[in-house]
């Protein structure tokens, strides 16, 4: 009987790969999760919407909102037109 053929050396191969196999497995589950988690925490910080509060320009920064004293100016010429 060769040595190739010996049942228990392919008993021992044969759980040996079961176990390779199923780390690997564990392994690439574990990077996606990891990868999955960092693309959550990650896309929130970047994906910020500027809106109201203004857009640049250049170097300098252009408010879109109204400031406190702008609005009663407006509103004071407002009531000079009616």
């Amino acid at each position: 009987m060769s040595k190739k053929n010996n049942l228990a050396k392919r008993k021992n191969q044969y759980e040996f790969d079961l176990r390779r196999e199923k780390q690997e497995k564990e392994n690439k589950q574990k990077k996606l999760q990891a990868k999955q988690n960092k693309m959550k925490v990650d896309g929130n910080d970047k994906k910020r919407k500027k809106g109201a509060s203004g857009f640049q320009v250049g170097k300098r920064r252009v408010k879109t909102r109204m400031t406190a004293l702008a609005k009663a100016k407006a509103a004071q010429a407002m009531e000079l037109d009616k």
